[in-house]
């Protein structure tokens, strides 16, 4: 897929080659390093993720564990041993896991303790893929490999000669169930192990084990005691089968799950794994990679440039994941983590949309918006089963992070193209949760009373994050008066949705030049510092969340004095020290860390709150330091290594911004159909949309040197403009680009060339 990756290694006067030159280039698959961010801990993130071996979108995933089980950090790349391979659901260490289980090979003496069965590996015998990983067990002289599909995978142990071989089963602890079935070779069971909020009505992940190899022994456990039953459920379930054998015998295992009920589980076995063998099954999920990361293609940049853009691409393809499945008479349903009973229709979970509305779900909408067409029916039936829209899903609602985000995913899907699903009800859903207070702080608005009547929520009634919710709303708003004004509604109905889109006006500080929480009374909280994270802001400080005007960026351009001064703002966010005051937490949280180990002074890249701020100077006749900015960021932030991410890699979110900005253009404002230009990283690039039409990105002089645009041509003529039309695009498009080693300090000054931005708004 990719035709030409140019060494430009040697040619820097060196006199060492870093990225070998070859007329065969690998796969996209190949390029794909799952360990990227894995060298992460909770007080310094490089990522905080994992190896995710699955399919995209994928019901399941599973993961080597290094962590203890129910640990977060469930792989570090700094760690000895691996105690199972996990069945994962889990979007983020901080959110934790649920209905996951583990499966472990040992061999000699019987260990079945997660410490005891833990065995020694290295890197340097474990190969890690999206579709396949293999790793040997030194304690145990085993190789596993797995490979999976949507809801099922396939085991493959590789056994040294011994009488003494198993394989170990962890339901794991918080209520589990286990039975053995020697005479069909098989395994099921239960998880109910949960991390976020109280536990779901009926909730229980089924799984169904069955290996290709008679039992020698078949023992189930209950914590750390062996027992001699076949059947248990207990706080903490196990099984442990055993073998005879020979040096070098492989030994496979299928297993599926459900999380609607044993027979399910089998249905899902069946239907995905059929009679495949392993290497079947690991061409199929191969090929399904391939596809789907081959939708955009590549030429021109070094070989780590491509593997780092492809292993972004990897980590935009999971959540949220499926969790509706398939049953016998081939109609979709689900298990609802809302009311906890089995309904027709999709249902996704594991993302949240304060991370992921900023550019991952645009990112959908233009790659890949069948996936997303599927993601609004499942909102729907989120509103019907749980009566809200979720803000954070994992699998239902959880108490974490601000805003309203939803009506931004649910705006920018239908502002950008989709339809055939029902949108009236996503109306309903996105003003109901725009004008009440949920059931918990992170469903619907919290402090709406407040900030419906005051237009802001205070700093001084008690509620948390109170600048950063404001702000948050306030773009929100202008999301539902957005999908109103497509929907044809009326102004009576939607014009209070574009006044309070407004409310941002009320935060900003003209002293400082800044947003700053306000009290009940309409005066400034004080004392302020700026660089203080917390308090009225959400993980950040008031440099970051100021810029958090997507819907009016000129608005806030004016407040600040004009495009010049504008500018002047923005380079402030770099030229400042990366100083901090970490009071209001009580210690230094690892987003504060990571600002200030960037050396990038006030840019936090790794939360997103700022991550759209270097694309803003395109609204202040400067896009050329978007261009510095950007690629700067690419080039230093991002690598395909295991500390290869500045901060939470979150949903696909941060991975989103580096795909979009090697693209050469970022969404700045989702619910508006624009995008906000950069520059593109590589000589070609080819977006291949599922309409059929191609964009073809062009910038033939395009180099570590050669960053700056001098100049733009969208199927051949001149394009002055400092934004791209997501319609326009999706008729096809070829863009060429033309790079210099020096900026342009014209092109784009003109305010007739700045992008949308709703005060401006005819």
């Amino acid at each position: 897929m990719i035709k030409k990756i140019l060494c430009i290694a040697a040619l820097l006067g060196s006199g060492s080659i870093f990225a070998q030159q070859s007329s065969k280039f690998p796969e996209p698959v190949d390029l794909v390093n799952p360990l990227m961010g894995t060298q992460s801990k909770p007080d310094l993130s490089n990522g905080n993720t994992y190896p995710a071996v699955a399919v995209p979108w994928g019901m399941n995933f599973w993961t080597p564990q290094t962590g203890k089980m129910g640990n977060g950090w469930a792989y570090t790349y700094d760690a000895d041993k691996i105690r199972g391979f996990k069945q994962t659901h889990q979007p983020s260490p901080w959110m934790n896991d649920y209905g996951q289980f583990a499966i472990m090979p040992v061999t000699g003496k019987l260990k079945f303790k997660e410490e005891e069965r833990a065995s020694w590996f290295s890197h340097k015998a474990e190969k890690a893929s999206p579709y396949y990983y293999s790793v040997y067990l030194a304690d145990a002289d085993v190789t596993t490999e797995l490979t999976p599909t949507e809801r099922a995978a396939q085991f493959r142990f590789t056994f040294p000669k011994t009488d003494s071989a198993f394989v170990v089963v962890d339901a794991l602890n918080k209520g589990s169930y286990i039975k053995i079935i020697p005479s069909e070779r098989k395994i099921i069971g239960y998880s109910t192990k949960y991390a976020r909020g109280p536990l779901p009505k009926n909730f229980k992940n089924y799984f169904v084990i069955y290996f290709d190899k008679d039992f020698s022994l078949s023992k189930t456990w209950a914590d750390t005691v062996l027992k001699n039953g076949l059947e248990l459920e207990s706080e903490h379930s196990g099984a442990v089968i055993g073998f005879k054998t020979i040096k070098g015998e492989k030994v496979t295992a299928k297993v599926a799950s459900s999380f609607i009920s044993f027979e399910q589980a089998e249905l899902n076995l069946k239907r995905e794994l059929a009679k495949d063998s392993f290497e079947q099954t690991k061409a199929k999920a191969r090929m399904l990679w391939n596809k789907t990361l081959g939708r955009i293609e590549i030429e021109g940049g070094t070989i780590d440039q491509a593997r780092t853009f492809y292993s972004c691409l990897y980590r935009t393809l999971f959540f949220p994941n499926k969790l509706y499945e398939l049953n016998d008479k081939n109609e979709i349903v689900h298990w609802s983590p809302y009311n906890g009973k089995i309904l027709p229709g999709y249902m996704f979970a594991g993302t949240g949309f304060w991370d992921t509305f900023r550019a991952l779900y645009p990112f959908l909408n233009l790659m890949y918006p069948a996936i997303n067409k599927e993601m609004q029916e499942g909102l729907i039936n989120d509103f019907k089963e749980g009566g809200w829209l979720p803000e954070w899903s994992s699998p239902g609602y959880a108490n974490i992070m601000v805003g309203n985000n939803s009506a931004s995913v649910v705006s920018d899907a239908y502002i950008k193209g989709m339809r055939g699903y029902d949108i009236e009800t996503l109306w309903k859903a996105v003003t109901h949760g725009a004008n009440n207070e949920g059931p918990i702080e992170a469903v619907g608005r919290n402090g709406v009373k407040y900030y419906n009547e005051l237009g802001y929520v205070p700093y001084d009634v008690k509620i948390s994050e109170n600048a950063a919710k404001t702000l948050e709303y306030a773009y929100d708003d202008f999301a539902i008066y957005q999908l109103g004004r497509a929907l044809g509604k009326p102004e009576s109905e939607i014009g209070i949705y574009a006044k309070r889109s407004m409310n941002y006006k009320n935060l900003f500080d003209p002293s400082s030049g800044l947003m700053r929480g306000k009290n009940q009374d309409g005066t400034f909280q004080s004392p302020f510092s700026p660089f203080k994270w917390g308090g009225a802001f959400t993980e950040g400080n008031s440099w970051h969340y100021t810029w958090s005007v997507f819907q009016d960026v000129a608005g806030l351009a004016k407040l600040m004095g004009g495009p010049e001064k504008f500018v002047q703002k923005l380079d402030s966010v770099f030229s400042l020290p990366p100083v901090f005051d970490e009071s209001a937490y009580g210690g230094v949280i690892h987003e504060i860390r990571e600002m200030q180990i960037a050396n990038m002074g006030q840019y936090a890249h790794g939360n997103q709150p700022i991550q759209h701020m270097i694309y803003l100077y395109n609204y202040g006749g400067a896009p050329w330091k978007t261009q510095y900015w950007a690629r700067e960021t690419m080039d230093r932030m991002y690598k395909a290594t295991p500390d290869g991410y500045c901060g939470d890699e979150d949903n696909g979110q941060t991975s989103a911004w580096y795909v979009f900005s090697a693209m050469g253009f970022y969404p700045v404002t989702p619910a508006v159909d624009q995008y906000v230009l950069g520059a593109p990283l590589f000589k070609k690039m080819n977006l291949h949309l599922e309409n059929g039409k191609t964009i073809s990105i062009n910038a033939p002089e395009n180099s570590a040197e050669h960053k700056y645009v001098q100049s733009l041509q969208i199927d051949g003529k001149a394009y002055s403009k400092n934004w791209l039309s997501h319609s326009a695009l999706q008729k096809g498009a070829v863009l060429n680009f033309n790079m210099s080693s020096s900026p342009n300090k014209e092109r784009g000054k003109d305010a007739r060339d700045f992008p949308y931005s709703f005060s401006t708004d005819k």
